[in-house]
């Protein structure tokens, strides 16, 4: 996204202070949020598709400062307010949690499909939940054994990626790799006229390697794009317990120590969530 400015997009916080008085009663609340901040006013807003305002900005990702921040800014519609059911440590999983919940929505479910959710990072192992609830034949499919054995808590099936058989046998694939390399995972796994849930994003580079997309045609498989979701249902699914998220975290580090955060974050692939605290 070429983006320059505080980063950060997940997040919990307290809201301290509103621009307009109308809105004061949000002062003091704990909150969650949209990260998508929308004009109202182009076509996309007034055909019901804010998320794909012309003129949006994106919390810590595009046009706006994030939340890697003492205090930052959201619009007041933007606002999901926490439950006291629910502890800072579960909130702040509202965003991934509501772009797994996306899925959903996007889906058509007939029969009982065969599922794979591939990547066994923060949000493939929020989206093999979620897609557990369905009528479904469920597993996720990763690399690190040490993240896929907390599907055994959540009696999720799993495999690592070296032990499957690449056998175009699976109706639905959901790619959370992450990986320029994913698709093409997905696209060996899915079977004919099956469906690829792409929730991927790669930014372009030199080394990206070519991807062969004929198999699309060939056997007319279907490609569902998918971003961000429901933050209300995310926050419902956390209150009600449904969904499981602080096995999740792996380690916790003061925002002034971000910098750190994030290097130790990349360098060390068994880490799957790593908090800021304030």
């Amino acid at each position: 996204m070429n983006f320059k400015g505080v980063l950060g997009h997940e997040f919990v916080g307290v809201v301290e202070s509103v621009g307009d008085k109308q809105h004061r009663k949000w002062v003091g609340q704990r909150v969650v949020g949209s990260i998508n901040c929308v004009c109202s006013k182009c076509d996309m807003c007034l055909r019901g598709l804010r998320e794909h305002c012309r003129q949006r900005t994106v919390l810590g990702i595009a046009r706006r400062d994030g939340c890697f921040a003492q205090l930052f800014t959201l619009p007041v519609v933007n606002l999901v307010p926490v439950p006291d059911s629910i502890d800072d440590d579960q909130a702040v999983f509202a965003e991934p949690l509501a772009a797994a919940y996306q899925i959903l929505r996007q889906l058509r479910i007939e029969g009982r499909p065969y599922i794979t959710v591939l990547g066994d990072g923060r949000l493939g192992l929020l989206c093999a939940q979620v897609m557990s609830q369905l009528n479904a034949t469920v597993r996720l499919v990763g690399k690190h054994p040490e993240k896929l054995a907390l599907c055994e808590k959540w009696g999720v099936k799993h495999r690592l990626l070296s032990e499957v058989g690449l056998r175009a046998d699976q109706d639905i694939v959901v790619d959370c790799t992450g990986s320029a390399t994913g698709m093409q995972t997905a696209m060996s796994m899915v079977r004919p006229r099956g469906t690829i849930v792409l929730k991927t994003t790669v930014a372009p580079s030199p080394t990206m390697p070519y991807l062969d997309l004929s198999p699309l045609v060939v056997h007319e498989i279907q490609v569902i794009g998918s971003r961000c979701g429901p933050i209300p249902e995310a926050i419902n699914a956390l209150a009600s317990g449904r969904i499981d998220v602080v096995s999740l975290i792996s380690r916790r580090f003061k925002l002034a120590d971000g910098v750190e955060a994030m290097n130790r974050a990349q360098k060390d692939r068994a880490l799957i969530k790593v908090l800021l605290d304030p």
